[in-house]
């Protein structure tokens, strides 16, 4: 036989070995609005490339339709072979109870404790010592998004910070535009509260109260301020009737509503939307008023598998997951910052240059999931739905029930 022949045989063999180790591996996660989609599959794309077959277990709703229905199918016996998690505790219990596959082994020979920035985020995905999970991006909350044309529409300067933005109020109501568009979903109206309280009330307070669970700081006049905000908030929210995050984030960017406090990730929605960063919209971090970046963000576990071909192809995931070109590519589209401190994001639009500016300045702060339990937080999240749909519940009402829960939160 020539060179040739064998060179053929050889890529033969090569191929048949390669497809017989081909696996499918479904990977559910919460990823459904159009932004969210484009960012996912990149992943998908990426996988698909090594051979194996991404099957996409895409679940409708937020992370809090999703992950009971998750958690439910890992305990149940019928696990997905990768499952998204916000970075902190959501999946903590599933740890201990040794169903989620230890990384540590992967973790150390692609050195991500030497690349992950900042590193509580590997510290998030970390028990007892060893690593279940790979962060796969920084999602900060800590967002106000501005249409510019609606602002123009009203006659107003575009604001520079949450006081001037609450003084258009009354202009863009008589102009026809809603001031704040608001989903219904509780975490929505939670994460505006959240964010109200780092750019007013500063990050010493936001670590004190859903870190050290400060409830005499959570009653007093330093919180008094931020729910005055908050029942502002609700005022200029009031028309906002949408259900979906993504929904609210259309409002802006069709001109119906003026803002929406809201992650990074609604860059994605403006992006496939076509609109260009300062030029259609704007983006104040931190309100306009204090400049932070939260830590919070995206993970992925992987429930342990009885299979071992898929046991190998959830490595591969991991270690593809964590690459600088993925990291890139799925950023770049979801709006978010990549963990690693090592990629190269010359294309990166100019909110993300804000983002990527106050992180190198370490003007970072942890997500509500890293400080407080999941049950803890859906106690603010209840309560925050509740006060932003019932104008009878004062500031100060819903300030004494918060300062209740922070006392018993764990």
């Amino acid at each position: 036989m020539n060179t040739f022949k064998l060179f053929l045989a050889g890529a033969s063999l090569l191929a048949l070995s390669t497809s017989a180790k081909a696996v499918d591996l479904e990977v559910t996660h919460w990823w459904t609005s159009g932004g969210e989609a484009a960012a996912v599959a990149e992943f998908a794309k990426a996988f698909d490339a090594t051979g194996n077959k991404w099957v996409d277990g895409a679940i409708a709703g937020s992370g809090g339709t999703a992950r009971p229905i998750m958690i439910s199918r890992i305990t149940g016996g019928d696990p997905m072979a990768a499952t998204q998690f916000n970075h902190g505790r959501q999946a903590e219990e599933l740890v201990e109870a040794g169903l989620m596959r230890d990384l540590t082994d992967i973790a150390t020979a692609e050195g991500w404790k030497d690349i992950v920035r900042p590193s509580s985020l590997l510290d998030s995905c970390t028990l007892d010592g060893k690593i279940y999970c790979v962060p796969v991006n920084i999602h900060s909350q800590q967002w106000l998004w501005l249409s510019n044309a609606a602002f123009e529409k009203a006659g107003v300067p575009v604001p520079t910070n949450w006081d001037e933005y609450a003084a258009a109020a009354p202009a863009l109501e008589a102009a026809g535009i809603i001031p704040l568009a608001m989903g219904q979903q509780s975490w929505q109206t939670s994460l505006a509260f959240q964010v109200l309280v780092v750019a007013l009330a500063g990050s010493d307070v936001y670590n004190k109260v859903y870190g050290d669970k400060d409830a005499e700081l959570a009653a007093g006049p330093e919180l008094a301020k931020v729910f005055e905000a908050a029942d502002k908030a609700r005022a200029m929210s009031a028309n906002s009737k949408v259900q979906d995050w993504n929904q609210a984030t259309n409002m802006v960017i069709t001109g119906q509503a003026a803002g929406q406090i809201m992650g990074d990730w609604a860059q994605g929605e403006f992006a496939v939307a076509g609109q260009v960063a300062g030029t259609d919209y704007t983006c104040l971090p931190g309100l306009g008023v204090n400049e932070v970046i939260q830590t919070g963000g995206d993970a992925f576990y992987f429930p342990v598998l009885k299979d071992e071909a898929k046991t190998a192809a959830q490595g591969e995931l991991a270690k593809l997951m964590m690459s600088p070109e993925v990291q890139v590519a799925f950023n770049l589209k979801k709006g978010s910052l990549p963990v690693r401190g090592d990629v190269n994001l010359e294309a990166a639009n100019d909110c993300m240059k804000k983002g990527l500016d106050i992180l190198a300045k370490g003007n970072i702060i942890q997500s509500p999931d890293q400080l407080m339990s999941a049950d803890s937080l859906t106690q603010v999240n209840d309560l925050f739905v509740e006060f932003f749909n019932t104008p009878s519940i004062t500031a100060a009402d819903a300030q004494k029930r918060f300062a209740d829960i922070v006392a018993s939160a764990d």
